[in-house]
């Protein structure tokens, strides 16, 4: 390691003075910016609750070495490259990872009694100090770059951080408990079967008519919940939408704002990516875009390493660790790294509109204190691919502006989409963020906001996306939907009574008709689908045991739900910018057998592979340009 950097000016440098002049005049001093950039600078200040460096970086009015020359001048303080000169590994034990997270620092090296930390917050130094106590005394800063900090910590401190993301909810209120082996399962899996097996031996025509039965109880819940909640929606005036943001109009300053997005396995989609985030308005000084990357992952990385990140755009490499490759995972490791006091998450092909971020803001800054996250809506950019991204769509839009807005009203409980959502970072941080081992970890959370007495939000913003175009590659992605919605069943009715407890009955008998009930529609759609065997002169088994009426009961209450999922569609594609699928709605009752398959697959995993993380594949079709502005959610 170099020793160049030993020698110091002065003395004053253990132990720096209050600045004697601002950051500000010493860039002007130095040529860099002009006073009128600096005046424009501090008038945006005024607004954003960001530093000035920060600021004039993103305004393109310096760039990060001559903010860092100018931050060394003004501390006293030297400046070191990382990447040339890195940490020992034993410089870990000088400080704890919480601490070099939360000041953005990193120990660099020790003279004597001395260590010098590095640090891209210098202003910040003091506080640190004060956290340390006496041991504060003894810490000198060095200037480094805020990417270059992130980078020495994850390697320092790596392992520690990978053990606590895998870990980071109780126990209590995850499924890593489940033994990865699955023994017990496979065991319970097999003495069903068997069960089931024989009693259809035994007597077909009744094992045929109790599953039915189940099937036809939990389409009836769906029904009604899913009517329930269309009357709310369409009973319900919808307000106007609020007027424009400004940053100048805003009663408050701005915060930042860090947004994750997991990238995994992404050959082409950095540079869309940039393109479509650079759309969006929110203060780029605020803006904290983190993409989230597998250390493994030499396609993404290679793809990141050839593409030019602007300066609100950071990139954080997950060590591998416990064999467990998640989103969630990768989430609670990268959420340490985040600055902003709200955290949202993105996919890698979202497509945002562009004052999405200031609609979140103003929304949180008049909620109340219990309201904890805000959901967005999704919609689709290439819903005239082909017809299954045709059925997709219809299939969305009736759940994102129908039925979904209808179950906050109605004051059900959330089951949160992947993307497009934004938390409070105390709250989120709070119940330790999001499951790891579970693949629908954004259920799982909704349902854990709600326990503890937290509200979840539908917000009238629209971000674009994807939609699954290929039937197997569907049915891959749905599996993975329907095993989690299983997962997260089960973890929550570890404990009946408790869950009961934590959301009333209503809310109880909600999230029944959403987890389970959802999964068993597709699981048992072949029994319903048998009535049509009558209409071939076929005998079906429910006449033999119920006798006739009932059959044509339940047969005609089965098409009557059918109807009601029709016109419900046919309302949410109504509008102006999916009237082109109208037509289309009739043909998805052809659309959703592909469930059944994925149900079974699901099922399957859910035995033997519950971590099992299959990944959507994006890019398959291009993106046109998503509109500017928000449809209505009706």
């Amino acid at each position: 390691m170099s020793n160049l950097r030993l020698h110091w000016p002065d003395a004053t440098v253990a132990n720096p003075a209050v600045p004697f002049k601002p950051l500000g005049r010493h860039l002007v001093d130095a040529g860099v910016i002009a006073g009128r950039d600096l005046v424009h600078a501090l008038q945006l200040q005024g607004h954003v609750d960001a530093p000035l460096g920060e600021i004039l970086i993103s305004e393109g009015l310096a760039n990060p070495h001559d903010v860092q020359s100018a931050l060394c001048d003004q501390y006293r303080a030297r400046h070191i490259d990382l990447e040339t000169d890195p940490p020992d590994t034993d410089r870990a034990r000088d400080l704890p990872a919480s601490l070099c997270l939360r000041f953005r620092v990193v120990p660099w090296m020790r003279i004597g009694g001395v260590s010098l930390v590095a640090t891209a917050k210098p202003h910040e130094f003091e506080r640190l100090r004060a956290c340390l106590g006496p041991q504060g005394a003894t810490l000198l800063p060095v200037i480094a770059a805020e990417s270059q900090i992130c980078d020495q910590i994850s390697r320092l401190y790596g392992a520690e951080l990978v053990e606590k993301a895998a870990t980071r909810v109780p126990a209590a209120q995850s499924c890593r408990t489940w033994n990865v082996g699955g023994h017990s399962r496979k065991l319970w899996a097999l003495l069903v079967f068997a069960f089931c097996a024989l009693a259809l031996a035994l007597s077909p025509n009744w094992t045929v008519t109790i599953v039915l039965m189940w099937a036809f109880i939990t389409l009836m819940l769906s029904t009604v919940l899913k009517f329930a909640a269309f009357w709310s929606q369409v009973a319900h005036n919808l307000p106007e939408q609020p007027p424009p943001f400004t940053q100048q109009a805003a009663p408050f300053r701005l915060p930042k704002v860090s947004i994750l997005v997991p990238l995994l396995k992404e050959k082409e989609i950095a540079g869309a990516l940039i393109k479509r985030l650079s759309r969006l308005t929110y203060p780029k000084s605020l803006l904290n875009i983190v993409l989230v990357l597998e250390e493994s992952d030499q396609v993404t990385r290679a793809t990141i390493a050839r593409t030019e990140l602007p300066p609100w755009m950071t990139v954080i490499q997950v060590p591998q660790g416990n064999g467990l490759t998640t989103k969630p995972r990768a989430l609670n490791y990268a959420l340490d790294f985040c600055q902003g006091s709200i955290i949202g998450v993105w996919d890698a092909e979202d497509a945002p509109e562009p004052d999405q971020i200031e609609r979140v803001v103003r929304r949180f800054q008049t909620a109340p204190e219990n309201v904890a996250c805000l959901q967005g809506i999704l919609d689709y950019y290439n819903s005239r691919a082909n017809w299954i991204s045709r059925c997709f769509t219809i299939e969305y839009a009736t759940w994102w502006r129908m039925i979904l807005p209808g179950v906050a009203r109605l004051g059900l409980v959330i089951p949160l989409g992947g993307t497009t959502l934004f938390f409070r970072r105390d709250i989120l941080e709070k119940l330790q963020g999001w499951d790891a081992h579970n693949v629908t970890e954004d259920a799982d959370l909704g349902i854990r906001l709600a326990r503890h007495g937290y509200v979840t939000e539908l917000l009238p913003t629209v971000t674009y996306e994807e939609a699954n175009c290929r039937a197997w590659p569907w049915v891959r992605q749905r599996s993975r939907w329907l095993k989690g919605f299983l997962v997260t069943w089960c973890v929550h009715m570890r404990h009946p009574r408790h869950m009961l407890r934590d959301l009333g009955w209503k809310r109880f008998l909600g999230v029944q008709t959403l987890l389970l009930a959802t999964f068993s529609q597709f699981a048992c759609a072949p029994l319903l689908w048998s009535f049509w065997l009558t209409l071939f002169g076929i005998t079906h088994p429910v006449q033999t045991t119920l006798g006739a009426p009932a059959m044509w009961s339940i047969a005609g209450l089965c098409a009557l739900a059918e109807i009601v999922n029709l016109s419900i569609a046919m309302v949410a594609v109504s509008g102006p910018k999916h009237r082109h699928l109208l037509g289309w709605v009739l043909t998805t009752p052809l659309y959703f057998p592909m469930g059944a398959l994925a149900a079974y697959k699901g099922l399957h995993e859910f035995v033997v592979s519950p971590y099992f993380w299959d990944k959507t594949e994006h890019g398959v079709t291009p993106a046109s340009c998503p509109p500017q502005a928000a449809p209505p959610l009706a």
